[in-house]
């Protein structure tokens, strides 16, 4: 009896053990597409800075301008409101929080920051990430 229950110890820490690091594995994974979004974004790429999310007409996108659905429709509203590399400046990040709501699903809160020659723009984001095919994926995003 005793073996069993120094056996169950165990493996009860060595679950919680893993656990942890992969939370924290998949906090990293975000925070790179994140990473690569600013650089493709810095380098007027919208499409490389879409890549950070679902290609699927189900992306929803809440802004000033109200709530877009799809993952076109979100490149285009982009592209019309950063038509050059003028418009789209620099970007930079600033995370906030990230916290765990599902099994394979996160909330991202922070800032973002536009250098730019036509005038800088800051404001605030919280984005949805989803584990789609084995990527992250940003599924829903609310930016002001």
């Amino acid at each position: 009896m005793k073996y069993i229950l120094t056996l169950l110890v165990a493996l009860f820490l060595i679950s919680c053990n893993n656990s942890v690091s992969t939370e924290k594995e998949e906090k990293q994974q975000i925070l790179s597409v994140m990473k690569a979004q600013e650089k493709a974004w810095s380098n007027h790429d919208l499409e490389g800075f879409m890549k950070g999310y679902w290609k699927s007409d189900s992306l929803k996108f809440y802004g000033s301008s109200g709530l877009t659905y799809g993952w076109n429709k979100t490149l285009a509203n982009y592209k019309r409101g950063y038509p050059t590399k003028d418009h789209s400046g620099t970007l930079k990040f600033k995370v906030n929080d990230i916290s765990k709501v599902g099994k394979e699903s996160y909330f991202v809160m922070g800032e973002y920051h536009l250098t730019r020659k036509v005038g800088n723009a800051n404001g605030v984001f919280m984005i949805i990430f989803k584990k789609i095919n084995g990527e992250w994926k940003i599924i829903a995003d609310t930016s002001c």
